[in-house]
Parts: structure tokens; sequence; C-alpha cells
């Protein structure tokens, strides 16, 4: 039935009400005064409170209101003498679920037991309810009804509340910096610490370690005071480093210590301060490549990498495409003040085609240009950048375009190899997926090839 827990100081009445209730299917255990049963830590397992009201010391209506403002999802039910009914009506006023009267008829009592544990069942789904509504409202940046997109929510939910580091992968443009901001925002550190969000390919890498762990004055020329590293502008929330790929290789044991032991040392300085930061990273490098060409530590991958999220492309999202676009079109509708209210069909139709290489930054741009050009309340053809507006379907030519020209079959291979590498954004891994090889295979070739192009 439900964990129930008596409260009386009466200590036969409760033995005796205990094992009526075990035969009747009921987990009851009991107290012999509410001053104790204040005093426990009711575990999340407890479903029913059921106290006497007149107590000697605490009485039943004083831990009614602490049951009320510490576990309100727990119900009381009080007990009290018939002819003292005011006293009832005063718990409930407390924040009683109900009461019976004494002498307990046990029928009727576990009947009200069972309103009350559905009342608890009730509370217990509408909170997790609540919680999941929250939790996808949270994601609202990230927009998509595509399969993609909701598999992707469903594990950004997963994530979000834990403390793993997670290492987010997906070609440039896709939102990968959105995906870290929403489990920032939805995980335990949002109202504890802030999010901080560093490109590391945009630090000349000299200056990468003095970013990332601050420097002490005097640590190198220009130093002239001390300065923060990162690590503890975060501390107590999230650090967010994109492009991780780019981290120098003689910094990434640095990197790792840091990581692993939670204090960094700032450049110049001999003293380590500690830290307290949740890791996110991201790359639209294929960092599986870059363990096996001694480009990137596989220690540090195996830390940062806990949990992988790849970013769909948006050409492979369907339909996302004209949700975002229209979504897009309303912003800078309304940030222009131009009354555009949507687009031709023909403009749909070739933003559906568009494979989009620059995924949603690209569709983003494209949408603040034709709204920006177009004359008209519906954004047409003619507003689009021209690569989109005379983009066709082209076949793939493997044999080149001079139909005399024959060559080797692995000249052939090698051209469809170099094509996929180059559609899937340099990406060895999915390459290696699509064309049906081995990673260390393709990479072989792909090294074959270099050779030959600087030989």
């Amino acid at each position: 039935m439900g964990r129930v827990l008596i409260v009386d100081d009466d200590r036969d009445f409760c033995e005796l009400l205990a094992a009526d209730l075990k035969d009747r299917g009921w987990d009851a255990s009991f107290c012999t005064g509410a001053g104790e049963a204040i005093g426990l830590e009711l575990g999340s397992d407890l479903d029913v409170v059921l106290t006497d009201l007149r107590m000697p010391g605490v009485d039943g209506l004083a831990l009614c209101r602490s049951v009320v403002a510490t576990r309100p999802e727990i119900p009381v039910v009080v007990m009290t003498a018939f002819g003292n009914l005011e006293n009832a009506v005063a718990a409930i006023r407390a924040g009683a679920y109900d009461f019976v009267t004494k002498p307990i008829e046990a029928d009727a009592l576990n009947l009200t037991l069972e309103r009350a544990l559905r009342h608890r069942l009730l509370t217990e789904q509408v909170r997790m309810l609540t919680h999941a509504v929250e939790r996808a409202t949270s994601f609202d940046r990230l927009i998509g009804e595509s399969p993609p997109m909701q598999h992707l929510f469903d594990t950004l939910a997963r994530v979000a509340e834990t403390e793993v580091s997670v290492l987010i992968t997906g070609e440039s443009g896709s939102g990968k910096e959105l995906v870290a901001r929403a489990l920032h925002e939805q995980g335990p550190r949002a109202t504890s610490g802030t999010f901080v969000a560093v490109n590391c390919a945009a630090i000349p890498e000299m200056l990468v370690e003095s970013e990332l762990f601050g420097h002490a004055k005097g640590a190198f020329t220009d130093a002239r005071s001390a300065r923060k590293g990162l690590f503890e502008e975060a501390s107590g929330g999230t650090l967010f480093l994109d492009e991780v790929a780019e981290i120098p290789l003689a910094l990434q044991p640095k990197l790792l210590r840091a990581l692993e032991e939670g204090r960094v040392r700032p450049v110049g300085s001999n003293e380590e301060r500690p830290v307290d930061v949740r890791l996110l990273c991201a790359t639209n490098r294929d960092l599986d490549a870059a363990v096996e060409e001694g480009r990137f530590r596989e220690d540090l991958y195996f830390r940062i990498n806990v949990v992988q999220i790849d970013v769909p492309p948006l050409r492979g999202r369907g339909g996302d495409i004209l949700i975002l676009a229209r979504k897009f079109l309303e912003y800078f509708a309304e940030k222009q003040g131009k009354p555009v209210t949507g687009f031709s069909r023909a403009v749909a139709e070739k933003l559906l085609s568009h494979r989009w290489p620059g995924n949603v930054r690209e569709l983003r741009n494209c949408v603040e240009r034709a709204v920006a050009l177009t004359r008209f309340e519906e954004i047409a053809v003619e507003d689009l950048p021209a690569k989109i507006r005379n983009a066709r379907a082209t076949d793939l030519v493997v044999a080149g375009h001079d139909p005399t020209e024959l060559v080797p079959l692995a000249v052939i291979e090698e051209r469809y190899i170099r094509h996929v590498v180059d559609a899937v954004g340099g990406h060895q891994t999915l390459a290696a997926r699509i064309l049906g090889l081995d990673r260390k295979t393709l990479y072989r070739k792909l090294s074959k090839y270099r050779s030959a192009e600087d030989s």
C-alpha cells in the first residue's frame, strides 16, 4: 500500500494500530512523541503521517505545521477524540489533509489513508510534470520538431541535472554554444554560479594558459597586475571551452590536472587556488582522429568526454529549416520595423533544397538579409543570396568533366573519399562510417594523399 508513520504518546496504541495496518498491506512504523517525529529526517519513501493531536510537550498541531513547511508533498492525517472537532478544524487549517476520530474504526482509517496515498502520488505526478514542462520550455532557444532534435532534447533533459563533463560535437554554426548554455541553465549550478564561455581558437597560443588559469603580477611583459583566469571566474558555475581541440598540446596536461584536482596555479605564481567548475567542451573537429595523430592527449579526451552530445546539422533536420526561418523572420521584421509576414512558396522550396553548410548561423544571416532587402510583405526568391537563389542539385563527378578522361580506379576512390570528408566537415569518424571503412584505414588513406601532395 504505502509507508505510514504513526505518532502517538500511547505506545500500546501505536503497536496495535501498526500491527493492524501491516495486516492490511501498509508499511507502518511509529513514534511516541511529536518532538521525536519532528527530529526525524522524513525520507522520500514516506507516504502518510498519521498523528494524534493531544500529546504532552510538542503537540500534533506543531507536527502538522512542521511537515507542511518542510515536506508539503506528504499528507498529514490527524486523529482526534470525538466531540473535540475544533482541534481537527485547526489542523486542517494548518495544512492537514484529513482527520479521523477516536476510537479508531479500522476500515474508515484504511479508506482515509488510501485517499491520502492517492493524493501523495498525484502530487508527485504533478510535480514531475511541472518540472518536465519547465525543463522543456528551458530549451526554447533550441528550436526544432525533427526526430534528431527531439533526441537531442531528451539527452539534454537527462544530462542537464548531473555534474558530468560533456563534449558537444557538431559542425560550425549548428548551435553548440546554445546547447552548452541550456545544460548550464537547467543544471544545479544555474543559481549558484555563472556560465563562462571562451573560444580557444580565438586566443593566441602563448596566452591560453594565462587566460584559463590567470597570472601573477609581473609574470610576463605587460602583466602589471594579477588577474584571475576563467577557471576562477567560473568557479561554482560552468566553464565552456569552445573549439577545445585548439588547446596547445603542451598545455593539455595542466588542463587535465586542474580538472582532476580542482586546483589551478596562475602563471608566475607559486600558490595553487581551489576551483569548482562543471566543464563543457565543444568542437567541430574529429577528436578521435586527433588522439590517434598525437595532437590531443587521450587521458584528457576521456576526462572531457564523459558524455558526448552530437548537434545535428541543419541539412539533416528537415522541416526545422522552415520553423527556424519563420522565427528569424519574426525577429528581424520586428527589429527592422518592416511589415514582413512570410515566405513565398518558391522561397520555401529554395530554403529546403539548400544544403546549409553554415547551418543555423547561415540561415539566420540569409533571413536577416532577405528581410532587409524585400520590398513586399512576403519574402521573394530575388531577396535570397545568389548562392541559394541559383543553387541546383548537382551530381558528383568522380572521373572529371572531360568524357575522354580515363583514370585509374584509385584516383576515383581518392576523389570520392575527399568528397565525403569535405561533405561532413572533415569529421573523419563520420566519414569512415559513411564510406564503410575502419577509421584507421581512412586515416592511412588520407595520410597517403597528403604525402603525395607534398612530394
